[in-house]
């Protein structure tokens, strides 16, 4: 029988967001409407204090708690990082649009739950644990897309409630085959007993599992959501989607395949290579000529999901996934969090178009937009160039070349939809008779996203020996 280890020191990061989703609850019950920051605030010492524990309590050596359901290892706790982070990020974009609102604690509780659905996501260790995972991460985030309760709002709400409902459901049913298959939940245990089980169910139960998290990461065939939902979504809800539960998702499916799917006779690094070219390709197609500017950061986000699986791929393949992996997702989060604070900056500028003359009105602004959007290109001296470089890396030392070539293609095709954006903001201004609403915070939040992808940039290598480091199990 498995030994439990229930110590709650291993949970501190999803203990603080619980504490802080619980007390901001109760507090917005009776806090008068313009002190419901507050329960904002408290979100944010929650978010903080999780990276520090995380930091702090990260293992030298893999590990696991309670039974083996939740792996302690570098996987785990830069994913709680990273979460948190771009937590802190979404919380400060949402402070000044939501000030006063009578729901505006509710908006902060919603928002802990759905990174701490992720921290599951990306700690998990059982199949069990998985699937409580994806619904945490989901409702709230479901809740999130129609916070404005408008229009766009309640649609983008129930097209993403609506695939997250089915998608979920063929994951529960893929689980359930799983564990029918190799008698376990476990990832060690369930690595050991699918030796000699028939592939007919274990290939229709790994599928199932994979669509629940393709649809969490946005990947093709389960991304035809995101659009809709993204530029449905207020724009601080929407940098959360398009953002956050990729992290979760990412490093499960990492955690998948390095695990106890690695030796199956399963062609599990081919099948996500094809996702990965798919979705790189399809969403630098769409892209190309949007002109709403939530909506083409939405295909680019399921293009990034792309170079972003491609490691995945190769996860039991080579040691180099891991850090590389890891590398890209904080730089894409920073990266692309960036890019939607401009978005949030401007509330008003929702085409391409109305960007026109930025760079004279707003230079340090517009700067912080080219630095976000050539970021994601993979433009040096940024952190996705780096990140890009290690991908592409371990994919070859994989034995993927082919889709590291094709990766490099979309990355230059890639650049005409982000000049299409960047361009305007250098032309004379348009006729408007009065200059659009601005927010200062998230101006502030934008810059410093610029700044940060610069530095991760110039500090990747010891970044990367630091999330370098073996799985638990």
């Amino acid at each position: 029988m498995t030994e439990m280890n229930e110590n709650p020191l291993d949970i501190l990061p999803e203990i603080f967001l619980v504490a802080g989703a619980v007390i901001g609850l109760l507090l917005g019950a009776w806090l008068p409407r313009r002190r419901q920051w507050i329960t904002g605030a408290l979100a944010a010492a929650a978010c903080t204090a999780g990276i520090i524990a995380a930091a702090v309590t990260s293992p030298g050596t893999a590990s696991s708690a309670f039974g083996g359901a939740l792996a302690l290892d570098p996987l785990t706790s830069a994913g709680r990082i990273i979460i948190l982070g771009g937590g802190l990020i979404v919380l400060a974009l949402s402070l000044r649009p939501l000030h006063a609102d009578p729901r505006e604690a509710e908006f902060y509780v919603l928002v802990q739950l759905a990174l701490l659905g992720a921290m599951v996501l990306a700690g998990a260790q059982d199949l069990l644990l998985l699937a409580a995972g994806y619904l945490l991460a989901s409702i709230p985030a479901y809740t999130l897309a129609g916070f404005r309760k408008d229009g766009p709002g309640t649609e983008a709400a129930l097209k993403y409630y609506v695939v997250g409902a089915l998608l979920g459901v063929v994951m529960l049913g893929g689980i359930t085959l799983l564990y029918a298959t190799g008698r376990a939940t476990g990832y060690p245990a369930l690595a050991d007993a699918l030796d000699g089980a028939p592939h007919g169910l274990l290939a229709v139960g790994t599928l199932g599992l994979v669509a629940g998290l393709l649809f969490k990461a946005g990947a093709v065939p389960a991304h035809y959501w995101i659009p809709d939902a993204v530029q449905g979504s207020a724009p601080p809800a929407a940098a959360l989607i398009a953002t956050l539960p990729k992290i979760g998702a990412l490093t499960a499916l990492f955690r998948l395949g390095a695990v106890p799917l690695d030796a199956e006779p399963l062609p599990w690094a081919a099948l996500l290579s094809i996702l990965a070219a798919a979705s790189m390709t399809l969403g630098n197609l769409a892209a190309f000529f949007q002109s709403d500017v939530k909506r083409l950061l939405a295909y680019s986000t399921i293009s990034q999901v792309g170079y972003l699986l491609m490691p995945v791929a190769v996860a039991a393949a080579t040691d180099r996934a891991q850090p590389a992996l890891l590398y890209y997702l904080a730089a894409y989060t920073v990266t692309n969090l960036g890019a939607f604070a401009v978005v949030c900056a401007l509330p008003d500028t929702a085409h391409i178009d109305d960007y026109r003359g930025l760079a004279r009105r707003r230079p340090l602004l517009t700067a912080s937009l080219v630095v976000c959007l050539l970021g994601l290109v993979g433009t040096p001296p940024t952190a996705v160039f780096v990140g890009k470089l290690e991908v592409f890396t371990a994919t070859i030392d994989g034995g993927y070349t082919w889709l590291a070539v094709l990766a490099v293609v979309n990355t230059v095709a890639s650049l005409f939809y982000y000049l299409r954006w960047i361009v305007p903001t250098f032309s004379p201004s348009g006729h408007k008779s009065h200059p659009p609403r601005e927010s200062r915070t998230a101006r502030t939040v934008a810059y410093t996203c610029a700044a940060l992808s610069l530095v991760m940039g110039v500090a990747a290598g010891q970044l990367l020996d630091l999330l370098s480091g073996s799985l638990s199990g």
